[in-house]
């Protein structure tokens, strides 16, 4: 007696859609009809495992108007519109995370690990920083410069540069009286200390030749003024001059001058040391600290 079959009037259809492929007897089907003639084995696919220990991926989510919740009642992060939100103390990333446009966020930021820029800019009313014991470096190499602060930096504490020097201070005393080894100086402190050594240095370069015109056989003068001497340094005297007569060096001891009016240096010589005299046709140089 051979098998009975029954035949639908009304046949089930079975049809694919986006993401279910079947399949009949193994061949693949996008829409077919079943009357019950035939005797097929039906396949119906999704493309991935959903059991609950699959790992299953999806190319686009789209939530509207509802939310999606991941995690349990105490503990979640829900995702909505624009939003993401839930019982965790915070969002935690833990492998990297790119944003590609502007990020603004309304409550506390916390980096647990370290924050690296090609350049930052901090815009704030207020700045409150506090940092945890330890090393915090900001550029681990000498040669990186790419930290820059745009403004002004109010720094309570000491500037510590290769761990070498610590300066305190950035100092605007003119007197440089406390000599400090910690405290960098203005410019209004480098301005004015060189100005107050003008004078020292004006006069320890002054060097200037003079030639002299005869008077007698034992008297110049010259059209000159000694240079006077700041007051922290020794007077002016004859030891600041040499004299010649004829390209010969007149010693000291043989000789003596006088400033006796605002133009006139006068040289008198010793011709008993000296040896001889001079007259009007004798060559009297005079080389020293003249004032001009």
């Amino acid at each position: 007696m051979s098998n009975l079959i029954f035949k639908l009037n009304n046949p089930l259809i079975i049809s694919s859609s986006t993401g279910v492929t079947t399949r009949a007897n193994e061949d693949l089907f996008v829409s077919k009809e079943f009357d019950g003639l035939q005797d097929n084995l039906i396949n119906i696919a999704i493309g991935q495992a959903v059991e609950t220990g699959s790992s299953v991926t999806f190319n686009s989510v789209t939530l509207d108007p509802n939310t999606m919740t991941i995690g349990s009642e105490n503990k979640n992060i829900v995702l909505k519109d624009g939003s993401i939100s839930g019982s965790l103390s915070g969002l935690q990333v833990k492998n990297n995370l790119t944003i590609s446009g502007d990020t603004t966020t309304i409550g506390t930021t916390t980096f647990n690990g370290s924050l690296s820029a090609g350049s930052t800019s901090f815009t704030s009313t207020q700045t409150t920083s506090s940092v945890n014991t330890g090393s915090r470096n900001f550029g681990t190499e000498t040669e990186n410069h790419l930290q820059s602060f745009t403004g002004s930096m109010d720094i309570t504490g000491s500037i510590d540069i290769n761990s070498d020097v610590r300066f305190f201070q950035i100092s605007n005393d003119i007197t440089t009286s406390g000599s400090s080894v910690q405290a960098l100086i203005t410019e209004k402190v480098a301005f004015e200390k060189l100005q107050s050594l003008k004078p020292d240095r004006d006069y320890l370069r002054k060097s200037f030749v003079h030639t002299g015109s005869f008077q007698n056989s034992s008297r110049v003068s010259f059209n000159a003024i000694t240079a006077s001497a700041p007051t922290n340094l020794s007077n002016t005297t004859e030891e600041d001059f040499m004299f010649f007569i004829n390209g010969m060096l007149i010693e000291n001891d043989a000789l003596e001058i006088q400033q006796v009016s605002s133009t006139e240096l006068r040289l008198d010589l010793n011709t008993t040391e000296l040896g001889y005299s001079i007259d009007s046709n004798d060559e009297v140089i005079g080389f020293g600290k003249f004032n001009s």
